[in-house]
């Protein structure tokens, strides 16, 4: 345990600067197209990447790293200790609004989460977990969310999701809903889930960062995270995924696989 409560001191320590580092400089950067012209970096996701990876590997030189922008380490097994690394989780919505972007770091050993942390920059609130402790908000514990259903509830959803054609029950598990919702964070979405503000978040091709700190969020809450098939998410892939309540997430499966 004191080894937990170490890594989380200075897991925290490290996010904060990253944060400040964020806030002080958000007027100066240069933004970069990757896939398209809405996949965006920035010289601060670069730089605070670089920076995280070089912390880690001085302190826990024999832990492996999967990260966003390329400074991480080729993983194909998951034995051992993975971090995996999101310096701007919300690029788009950085370099747009300024707003409604976070830090992200999730730790697994031998493929169970252990540690997981969303920071939200603007709004100052880290959300951490730790395994078998609950999630927090600036380190107060946080009840568990009611079980809600469907129509109980908004939902989360990717932006993807919305403009492309290629999941028509989308649209179903919507009106079964009271409402959608869109962020444009994987991470912040995982936080409304949290607080209970959502019944369930539902996003297509998530990569290992984007989904390893919700994974482990549902996981302390009693909540459920799969693929689109019911199967586990995997963490060396991308995946088509869905978070929720159990009664949310049962009713979403039943859409997006009738019998």
């Amino acid at each position: 345990m004191d080894k937990i409560n170490k890594r989380h001191k200075l897991v925290t320590t490290w996010i904060k600067e990253a944060a400040e580092f964020i806030l002080d400089n958000k007027d100066n950067i240069d933004v970069e197209e990757k896939t398209s012209i809405n996949d965006l970096v920035t010289n601060m996701d670069k730089g605070i990447e670089k920076e995280l990876v070089k912390k880690i590997r001085e302190t826990y030189p024999e832990d492996r790293i999967v990260s966003e922008e390329g400074y991480g380490d080729d993983v194909e097994e998951l034995d051992g200790t993975v971090w995996f690394l999101d310096p701007i989780d919300g690029t788009l919505n950085f370099v747009t609004q300024r707003e409604n972007y976070a830090v992200m770091i999730g730790i697994f050993e031998d493929g169970i989460g252990q540690q997981a942390y969303v920071y939200d920059v603007v709004q100052d609130k880290l959300y951490s977990a730790i395994k078998g402790r609950g999630v927090s908000c600036n380190e107060q514990t946080l009840e568990v969310p009611k079980d809600r259903s469907l129509n109980e509830g908004v939902i989360g959803v990717s932006s993807v999701l919305l403009v492309e054609n290629k999941f028509p029950f989308v649209r179903e598990i919507g009106k079964a809903s009271l409402g959608t919702r869109v962020i444009g964070s994987a991470g912040l979405e995982s936080v409304e889930m949290v607080k209970g503000n959502t019944v369930a978040y539902i996003a297509a091709n998530l990569k290992p960062w984007d989904v390893a700190p919700g994974l482990m969020f549902m996981e302390e809450l009693g909540m459920k995270a799969t693929r689109f098939d019911n199967s586990p998410i995997n963490l060396l892939e991308n995946n088509d995924t869905v978070l929720g309540t159990e009664a949310a997430h049962r009713q979403i499966m039943d859409k997006i696989n009738p019998k």
